[in-house]
This record gives C-alpha cells, structure tokens and sequence, in this order.
C-alpha cells in the first residue's frame, strides 16, 4: 500500500495531480501513501461539478434524497473493515475498543439516523386574513473541511445533512489523513449522482481558497478555534453560512460524594478517547479535597491497566499521536508541568528517538489555572488534576477558559450535580460520564469553542435557508 498513489474525486472521476504527497503511518514514520495535491484550479473543477449537480440535485425529492442517505450508510457498512485498516494505518487509533471499526460503525448509525430526519414545510398562519408556510431550502455548494482526529465519522456529520436537504459537496481532508476519506468519497460515488460529492486533497492553501470560494455558499470546519478564525475571516467576503466545531477544554468536577473507584473508569475514557484526541474530551479535572488523593489513585491504577501499542495490533487499546507537531505540543506541556511542581503519577517520560509518535498516558496531579496544562488544550493523552474545596470557586475556575465545547459533573446526588452543570459555561454537560454524543441530539459549543450545532433536527437545519410564502 505504501507506494499506492490516491485521486482527486471530481464529478465522479478519478482526478490525477501532477504533485503529491507523503502520508505518514503515526506508528513506525512509514509511507502509508502517496495523496494528491490539487491546485486552485482543481478546486475550481469541484466546486463547478457540484454547481451543475446542484441544479438537478436540489430539484430531488424528499424521497430520492433518503434513499441515496440510506444507500451512504449501507456502503459503510459493507467496506468497514477496509476503510478500518486504512484509517488505522493513516491515524494511528487502535482497529478495536473505541479506535477504527468503532468509527466507522459510528460514521454508519449517523448516515442513517439522518437519512430519517425530514424537514417538513411548517404552516404560521392559516386564517381568513391568507396562509402562510415556511420552506426550508438547500444553500448550494457547501465546502466541508475536516480534522485528523476522527476523520471518517466527522466527514459523514458533514456530508449526510448537506446531501439530505438538497445540497452538493466538496470536501477537503486533513492533509495528515487523507487517505482514507478519499476511498470513503470514492465508494460513495457508486451509490451517488456524479458531481454530488467531491473530494479535493492539499495544504492550507486549499482550505483557504474554499473559504473564500464565491461558488461555495457554506463551510461546516471542525478543527482549532485559530484555524476557525481564519476561515471566518475568508468567509466574510462573500457571506458564507459557517458551522464550526472548534477547539474545547472541557472541564470535569468531581463532588465529594463520589466513590473513586466507581468513577475512574468513566473518568479515564472521558479523557483518554482516541488517546486525548477529541474536541470534546475531558482536558481539565477539578476533585474534591476530600476524595482528591482516592481519585489520583484509582485513576493511575486503571491508566496502568491499558495497552498503548500499534493500532493494527488486535490487542492495542490506544495508539500514537498522530502526528509529531502534537507530538511535541503533549510533550512540552507536561514537561512544564512538572517545572510547575506538578506531580507525575503515571507517565510523563518518552523517548523521543524511538520509532512512532508514542507518548505514555500521563496523569500530572498538584496542578492549577495559570499552569500551561490547564489552560491550553493539550489534544493528546495528559490529564491534569487539579484539587478544590469550595464549589463556588471551582465552577468559577472551570469557566475561566475562552472555550465551551463541553464540561461534566461527577456525583452521587444528581440534583445538586444538574444544578452545578447548569453554571458551566459550555454547549454539553455531561453528569458521570463524559463526550457522549448521539445523532439525535444537537451538539456545538459556546465561546471559542465554535458557531452553530450538529446533529439531529437543529444541525439539519443549518444546511437550509428559509424561504416564507404568503398566500
């Protein structure tokens, strides 16, 4: 696979480049695959095939746009396991627990739960003065731009809601990650009208070209809140509809009245999901006095009980970093933790020469806001803990951050934890668990964290405009 060179995918055909380039296996630093580097003028093509499919596309009915939703879900379904094994090459994440085959049975139940949901024309006034009815409108073109850290599953929350309400697509990978989103597109196209869906593969000049693209009426971007800024600024020219899923520094509260042992699990895998590299993962842990030292304990005994290894290997449960600029990012981080006086419970030391980007789950307890740590979204597999008495003051310490994508709350009286998660200042609170997501309901952030939600009736929306007829 490692000399094996991947297409642009524009109005159903495979686009060859004149240049490429290398994507790397997070694991052992070899060439998984060679991708292609579009220019401008290649994203011109895309944009220009899905404008002439949107004509048609647009004119579909609701039927014909469940049906091809239906027929993307069970393509997924039935070439699982090889876009797995790519993903896992490319990403790093384990095949099993919740790595590759986890993603895209995940990436198949959201084509699918959405492919049910119907926007049907709502009726305002209907008396003797005249009835009036809101319509809800596909955009046109919508530019999709995606992440390295969940990469097929992300592209499908893109695609799926645009395709259901009429809409034609480009889309644009990571350039870390490409591989497998370029087959996923081209499979897809079996099952869909030639210049619905496209896929383009480059650098940063290419998302900064869509951004600003006047054939592209919407950009949905999952990725950092500075990257987010920048496709804002590009949007603004042409008044772009944006949805941005943006960066996050959840922050987790633990009350007194837990039992340690009960929650550790729960706490590790809110954290440590895709190895700490999630949006929506718990990045900040707020304990108790009286339970702080229980809770350190039985989150170190469980970390000690889980594999980092090679995620083709059946046995791994986490993987590498995906890339070596995060890499480094997890690494300085914990190194200036420990400057601080924080204390390494678990992990904390890697060995930068070896083959692959592993670093060791790491738990930094002693901690505060002010410490790099805390404050800065590390996006890999570091969990700092920070200790508390008052209740007041912790919610006003968990709010001190310029994100809000999603917080939890940790204890046994579910009342007084709903009346504490009701002052975090994030889209999602969780209580005693963490980053639990459902296609059935809305998901987005407040602050830094992003513009607009996805999922369920309120993300579906987002892809439409309303147009109101008076009659």
């Amino acid at each position: 696979m490692a000399d094996q060179q991947y297409r642009l995918v524009i109005n159903g055909q495979s686009i060859a480049t004149q240049g490429t380039f290398e994507v790397l296996n997070p694991s052992d630093g070899q060439v998984v695959g060679a991708a292609p580097k579009a220019t401008v003028s290649q994203l011109d093509e895309a944009v220009s095939a899905a404008q002439t499919a949107y004509e048609i596309w647009s004119k579909a009915d609701d039927a014909t746009r469940q049906k091809a939703c239906l027929a993307i879900a069970d393509t997924l379904r039935d070439h699982a396991e090889e876009l797995a094994q790519l993903l896992t090459l490319e990403q790093g994440k384990p095949l099993n627990g919740m790595g590759s085959r986890y993603e895209l049975g995940g990436a198949e139940a959201w084509a699918r739960y959405t492919a049910g949901l119907e926007l049907p024309v709502k009726v305002l006034q209907d008396d003797n003065q005249g009835r009036v009815e809101l319509h809800r409108k596909p955009v046109g073109v919508v530019g999709s731009i995606t992440p390295w850290n969940w990469p097929l599953m992300i592209a499908i929350w893109h695609i799926v809601p645009a395709i259901r309400t009429g809409n034609t697509v480009v889309i644009k990978p990571s350039p870390l990650t490409p591989l497998s989103t370029i087959r996923m597109i081209e499979l897809l196209n079996t099952v869909l009208p030639a210049g619905v869906l496209n896929c383009v593969t480059g650098e940063n000049d290419i998302g900064a070209a869509m951004s600003s693209h006047p054939g592209i009426a919407k950009i949905v971007f999952t990725g950092s809140t500075e990257t987010g800024k920048k496709i804002m600024a590009g949007a603004a020219a042409t008044l772009k509809r944006l949805t941005l899923e943006l960066g996050g520094n959840d922050a987790g509260i633990v009350l007194p009245d837990c039992d340690p042992r009960q929650i550790a699990e729960g706490l590790f895998w809110g954290a440590f999901i895709n190895g700490g590299q999630t949006c929506a993962a718990l990045k900040r842990l707020y304990v108790h006095e009286d339970i702080y030292e229980d809770v350190c304990r039985e989150l170190t005994s469980f970390a000690a009980t889980v594999k980092v290894g090679d995620g083709l290997s059946e046995d791994s449960i986490l993987g590498p970093v995906q890339n070596r600029m995060q890499y480094q990012k997890v690494k300085d981080l914990v190194e200036d933790a420990k400057g601080r006086g924080g204390r390494i419970l678990i992990g904390g030391d890697s060995d930068d020469n070896a083959p692959g980007n592993f670093y060791p789950v790491t738990l930094v307890a002693d901690l505060n806001n002010g410490d790099r740590l805390v404050d800065e979204e590390q996006f890999g597999p570091a969990l700092p803990i920070i200790k508390y008495s008052d209740l007041d003051e912790v919610i006003r310490r968990a709010n001190d951050n310029p994100n809000g994508l999603g917080g939890s709350v940790w204890g046994r009286d579910i009342e007084k934890a709903k009346k504490v998660a009701s002052q975090l200042e994030c889209g999602s609170v969780w209580i005693n668990k963490h980053g639990a997501i459902q296609p059935n309901i809305p998901f987005g952030g407040v602050k830094g964290s992003g513009l607009g939600v996805e999922f369920a009736e309120e993300g579906l929306v987002e892809y439409t405009t309303i147009q109101v007829i008076f009659q």
